[in-house]
């Protein structure tokens, strides 16, 4: 006879928990959450409570990340372009007037970072998009009800949360997300996620269209001008995609020039008449805040050109140059309103190249995976990258939490398949969403 079977040993039950791909699943859906709900978990715990949910998240992934050693792909694990920019926002420390946030700013920017890169290793990119679309359907689903709870049924303001209640009057809104614009950038994301997974068959149709419905609600009611040009900006890129996708592959090239080409000049007009464009989208009074913003900014940067003012991410209020610009402009600011200007004023032109391209290496890999590969997942990456590059001339979302998230996972994922590392691979292995 056999005695009775012994229990596992508690060390190695815990690596199989790690290691097991529901834990992986359900942790990544726990960082994408965390991730988009910053804004409210500040406002329901405070930074202690947002930052020892951040470390337990950092921790989780470092455990399940060390479990699943075998099975990840480590050749290449980090697009250069990424280390770069990271080290020297890092080595903003060493010349900041700020130390102690600098420090902390980095810290915050890492742990971000660190769970995009485990993201981007452990899940495809279906994954990812399924991941993130769960998210967002709860989380635009929750604004919205908080919306109709604040300006329907009781008529008051929620105050913590900054919900007015304006959804009587069809908006402005802005549910938990702090601002109407990061409103309208979560919607656009979420709708490309929505339309991602009903072309990729991952979920029903019905589920699908009620949640592109969703999204296309809660982008309406914002009333944002920033994503009227966003979106077209979109819609743009995802016709483009359409056309290269069903262009025999001898004539892509000259396709994909043509495309840059009008891109350069798109751009270019734009820029000229952006005053007609800004009285076009009667946005003169947002835009006049953060050109006021802009130019005290302008004028800073000129004391520390190349090396900036020291890394800080999200501006803290009550040290010096900040505490400079709300008192000039008149109110506080917690970024630039612009990201590209903000990585200037941070740190230098040094940092700023390093930053161009990291977006242009990312934004360039995955339109070619996208033009290339025949799953239609592969476009969701070039969408998302549009949408936050686009932003970024008017937020500076992508610096920090959800839209720095994002950016890595979508960079990682694109070096996966376009970094020229792999060709020095001995034994690559093809990625698992190819």
């Amino acid at each position: 006879m056999t005695g009775p079977a012994r229990p596992p040993h508690i060390p190695d039950a815990i690596t199989a928990v790690l290691a097991s791909p529901r834990f992986s699943a359900t942790l990544t859906h726990l960082i994408i959450g965390f991730a988009f709900a910053t804004h409210l978990l500040r406002s329901l715990m405070g930074w202690p409570g947002l930052l020892g949910a951040l470390v337990c998240l950092v921790v989780l992934a470092t455990g399940s990340m060390i479990a699943r050693r075998e099975s990840i792909e480590w050749h290449g694990l980090l697009p250069v372009s990424i280390l770069v920019f990271l080290v020297w926002c890092a080595l903003s420390v060493l010349w900041s007037g700020y130390a102690l946030h600098t420090v902390s700013g980095v810290a915050f920017q890492l742990a971000f970072a660190f769970l995009a890169i485990y993201v981007a290793l452990v899940r495809d990119t279906i994954q990812i998009v399924r991941a993130t679309g769960d998210v967002l359907r709860l989380l635009l689903g929750l604004s919205l009800a908080l919306e109709v709870l604040s300006g329907l049924l009781l008529d008051l303001p929620i105050v913590f949360l900054g919900v007015q209640g304006n959804i009587t009057m069809l908006g402005p809104i802005q549910g938990i997300f702090g601002s109407r614009n990061v409103l309208g950038l979560v919607s656009l994301i979420a709708a490309i996620s929505f339309i991602i997974e009903l072309r990729s068959r991952s979920v029903r149709p019905g589920r699908a269209a009620a949640s592109i419905a969703l999204a296309l609600f809660g982008l309406l009611l914002t009333h944002s001008p920033v994503f009227v040009v966003v979106a077209s900006a979109v819609g743009i890129a995802a016709l483009a995609l359409y056309w290269l996708r069903r262009t025999p592959a001898e004539n892509r090239w000259l396709l994909q020039l043509s495309l840059l080409g009008t891109t350069v000049l798109a751009a270019l007009f734009a820029f000229v008449g952006r005053t007609g464009i800004i009285n076009l989208l009667n946005a003169g009074s947002e835009f006049e805040t953060r050109s006021s913003l802009w130019r005290e900014m302008w004028r800073l940067v000129e004391l520390h050109p190349l090396e900036g003012w020291g890394w800080a991410g999200i501006w803290p209020q009550n040290v010096s140059p900040y505490g400079w610009l709300e008192f000039v402009t008149g109110s506080p600011h917690s970024s630039a309103l612009n990201a590209f200007l903000d990585v200037y004023f941070q740190v230098g032109l040094v940092g700023f190249l390093s930053f161009v391209v990291l977006v242009a290496l990312a934004f360039i890999r995955s339109w070619l995976l996208a033009s290339n590969k025949k799953p239609v997942v592969y476009v969701w990456s070039p969408l998302v990258l549009v949408v936050l590059l686009v932003t970024s001339a008017a937020e500076s979302t992508v610096l920090v939490e959800f839209g720095w998230l994002l950016l890595l996972i979508c960079s990682v994922k694109a070096a996966q398949g376009q970094s020229w590392r792999r060709l020095l691979s001995p034994s690559p292995r093809n990625s698992p969403d190819q």
